[in-house]
């Protein structure tokens, strides 16, 4: 199965996806993958948030996918 992460989907989902994406998430400031708002805020919200860029992480998170 051949996933790509995009920036409408749930941070719950994306970590389903692989959970070894947890560290770039942390690395970025990403510090609430276990609360409750990582099954309610998509990828693109948190990414505003936090003040990152969200192309750019899901690049980033796409290319680890691919290896």
């Amino acid at each position: 199965m051949n996933k790509k992460i995009t920036k409408d989907m749930l941070i719950g989902d994306v970590l389903k996806v692989d959970g070894n994406l947890a560290p770039t998430l942390l690395e970025i400031g990403m510090h609430c993958l276990g609360c409750p708002s990582s099954q309610m805020e998509s990828l693109s919200d948190a990414c505003l948030v936090h003040g990152v860029n969200a192309d750019e992480l899901v690049a980033k998170l796409n290319a680890q996918l691919e290896g």
